[in-house]
């Protein structure tokens, strides 16, 4: 069959061949196959030995996050039968950057179907995309009540365990239904700390201000991982009101705290917000100031959608 296929995908072999490096150049050849180069190389996939897999699978999801030009989301759906539960987790991280409805179904599959939680957990935040094309009417009403339906499942799932739950309930969020908002507020409500960041991070996507006091209240929060998302969540909603306590906390904080307040004032964008991260933006830390220059470039990206182009 290999001499059938264009001379490009003769490289194929010997990006699977263990006994050399794997050529980040050669994987290229991977990008956009066709329905006959995908049966090859699940041919020559089957014959891999794990390592060079989870090798060849990690620097394809990297690339993906690199070069947009790039798309491998035939293998990536392709591996999801493979045998080993890193795999098929990372290529449902190659695939969450993948916006073609079409990927619902094998998504949906795993996050039904799949005995590993990690790769259930990964489904369900990769659906959380398409949850929110369809909450903005850029999802056929088929996919968009396919999605939702799947979601709802797992929250309503007397089995599921509770970080599935968790990564379904953010990823069904942006869905303005009230099933949706009972479900926030009733994990809000629970003493697992994991579960309550993520009603709060649902909160946030669900955009309704109803949600604001309760974030606002959460920014004082004893865990760093509540105050992150609560951070987050403002971002989400817009809250000016936060500006304050942001500010506050791009300073003695944890670290992601610190960076997630300055992409939340950038969120934000008002006049404060702005000083603050202008400010920033020549803060001595590294972190600190790039985080500060990028939520900086999204404030005038937001305000002049033409002034960053070249």
């Amino acid at each position: 069959m290999s001499a059938e296929l264009s001379p490009s995908l003769q490289q194929i072999p010997e990006i699977f061949d263990s006994n050399k490096s794997v050529n980040s150049a050669k994987l290229a050849y991977l990008s956009a196959l066709n329905s006959d180069e995908l049966e090859f190389l699940a041919e020559i996939w089957a014959k891999t030995d794990l390592r060079r897999r989870q090798e060849v699978i990690s620097q394809l999801v990297h690339l993906s996050e690199v070069d947009f030009s790039l798309d491998f989301s035939g293998v990536f759906v392709s591996v999801l039968r493979d045998s080993d539960e890193i795999i098929r987790a990372q290529a449902i991280t190659g695939l969450d950057g993948e916006d073609n409805y079409l990927l619902i179904k094998p998504l949906v599959h795993a996050l039904k179907e799949d005995v590993s939680i990690q790769v259930r957990s990964a489904a369900a935040m990769a659906l959380g995309k398409f949850a929110l094309q369809g909450e903005l009417g850029n999802l056929p009403s088929y996919y968009c009540e396919t999605v939702y339906k799947s979601l709802l499942g797992v929250l309503d799932s007397k089995t599921e365990l509770t970080e599935v739950k968790r990564r379904a309930l953010e990823a069904i969020s942006p869905f303005n239904m009230s099933r949706v908002k009972e479900f926030i507020e009733t994990a809000y409500h629970t003493d697992d700390i994991k579960l309550r960041a993520s009603a709060i991070s649902a909160m946030g996507h669900n955009c309704d201000l109803v949600w604001l006091p309760t974030v606002l209240a959460e920014l004082n929060s004893k865990e760093i991982e509540i105050r992150y998302e609560a951070a987050n969540a403002c971002g989400e909603l817009g809250a000016e009101e936060a500006v304050p306590r942001l500010i506050e906390m791009t300073e003695n904080e944890d670290q992601q705290v610190r960076e997630v307040a300055i992409k939340a004032l950038g969120e934000i964008g008002n006049t404060p917000a702005k000083q603050a991260l202008s400010k920033l933006a020549k803060n001595p830390h590294h972190g600190i100031q790039e985080a500060a220059k990028s939520a900086l470039k999204e404030i005038q990206f937001c305000e002049d959608p033409l002034s960053l182009q070249d």
